[in-house]
């Protein structure tokens, strides 16, 4: 009887004690700030000092309020709101920076392929005066490199001179040395004369319409590179504004019960429910929002610049057709020396030719040249169209000198670039609320935070 008797109730005593063991255990591990301590120090929110061991009920929270005990500190409660406006103004950061770093990569390649060219058409230029004009050269040189330099600060945004008033005060320089060693070939140096001829080189119209003809061809293409430098720092100076960008109080707040309240509790894994955290994303960046629609229109207009510059190469064929105008230009030059020789007399005073008063060696001085009776408007449009034909070799892209940018890319290939890409940023400042959310919430768990409770999704 005993025997019976004792086994039964040693086990009914040995499962009550254990099934007490396991509960009091079981409260232990729910009620300790070990994974709060730990989520704590990863994230680097502040001193490990102010995370208690176990949870408080006496503890004085403004914002991460909720009935029982918690495992947050006044201070944690302060610490938890910077780290959540820290946490998401890098993350704002982070993506303005990638479109920043589009605009100025693209700008930086913009401004690399333009110098390429420059740097070709000046040569290119150049090269006329060695091989044909060759008595003009040296003299010329030193304004030819004026001229490219004048139009490359013209784009980089860094001078105030117009295309017009560069090229035109080039056909003023070239005028006087057109004019002694191509109209009056010998005729002696005088500064007053070479003065005067620079001085009245519009009223004498020595070159005809080719000047005005090759300020025209490049004016559009230049100003519209012009506005596309402004355009990238401006969108520079966006992104830069958008990163410089603060938060307000009660979206800190709106921060910290989202991100960090869920910690007092001791549920540090619980990611927001989506709705609740585009919610307060909206809430926190309405300013940003209202950029959207400013940026649509600047995205179009920078588009529409970018086709401009680089549509069918029109900046590079702009720039390739300088040569062919100011030899046009000599041509008809040589073709009115008569008349201009006259007017210069009138204008000027007479010039004293140090060897001949005729021009023998003007057909030594350009070569092939047949003279004829002056060229009606559309003759000479015809002149540089077949002078531009003879260069058709170039006219698919000119030949760029590579750099770490452009790599030999044409405008036209950079621009289709950019093009690509920037139109994947038309809704940038409308998504940034869901792009912050996409790093917060994971949409494939079953329970979520609401702001007060864990809920079902």
């Amino acid at each position: 009887m005993s025997r019976g008797l004792f086994p039964r109730v040693n086990v009914c005593w040995i499962a009550a004690l254990l099934l007490a063991h396991l509960a009091v255990a079981s409260a232990a591990r729910a009620h300790t700030c070990s994974e709060v301590k730990t989520a704590f120090q990863l994230r680097q929110i502040g001193p490990l000092k102010w995370v208690p061991e176990a949870p408080a009920t006496d503890v004085n929270l403004l914002v991460c309020k909720h009935a029982g005990p918690s495992c947050c500190t006044r201070k944690m409660e302060e610490s938890y709101k910077v780290a959540a406006v820290r946490d998401t103004m890098q993350n704002i950061r982070s993506y303005s920076f990638e479109l920043k770093f589009l605009l100025l990569g693209h700008a930086a390649a913009f401004q690399d392929t333009y110098q390429s060219l420059f740097t070709f058409s000046q040569g290119h230029l150049i090269s006329l005066f060695e091989s044909t004009y060759t008595s003009l050269s040296s003299r010329i040189a030193p304004h030819v490199t004026s001229l490219f330099s004048s139009l490359s600060n013209f784009i980089q945004d860094t001078s105030n001179i117009s295309v017009d008033a560069t090229v035109y005060s080039f056909y003023d320089h070239l005028f006087p040395i057109v004019h002694n060693h191509i109209i009056k070939p010998g005729i002696a140096e005088d500064n007053n004369l070479s003065e005067c001829l620079r001085a009245t080189r519009q009223d004498v119209n020595p070159f005809g319409h080719h000047a005005q003809a090759m300020v025209e061809e490049l004016a559009g293409a230049m100003q519209a590179a012009r506005a596309l430098t402004r355009a990238f720092s401006m969108g520079e100076e966006l992104m830069n504004v958008t990163e410089a960008a603060s938060l307000t109080s009660e979206c800190a707040k709106a921060l910290l019960k989202m991100q960090y309240c869920p910690h007092c509790q001791g549920l540090t894994l619980i990611r927001p429910c989506p709705e609740y955290c585009l919610n307060v994303m909206r809430g926190c960046l309405v300013n940003v929002a209202e950029l959207d629609m400013p940026w649509r229109h600047y995205v179009a207009i920078l588009e529409d610049l970018i086709h401009i510059v680089a549509g069918e190469h029109s900046l590079e064929l702009a720039l390739l057709g300088v040569r062919g105008h100011v030899n046009e230009a000599i041509l008809y030059a040589q073709l009115h020396e008569a008349r201009i020789s006259a007017t210069v007399d009138k204008v000027c005073g007479q010039s004293v030719a140090a060897t001949q008063s005729a021009h023998p060696t003007t057909d030594m001085m350009i070569p092939t040249v047949t003279l004829s009776p002056e060229p009606t408007t559309n003759q000479s449009e015809s002149n540089v169209m077949k002078q531009l034909a003879r260069l058709s070799h170039l006219r698919s892209s000119l030949p760029l000198k590579p750099t770490k940018h452009n790599k030999d890319r044409s405008l036209k290939q950079i621009a289709r670039e950019l093009l690509k890409y920037i139109v994947r940023y038309k809704a940038f400042f409308a998504a940034v609320p869901e792009m912050l959310c996409e790093g917060e919430v994971v949409r494939d768990e079953p329970t979520c935070w609401s702001g007060n409770d864990v809920v079902e999704r």
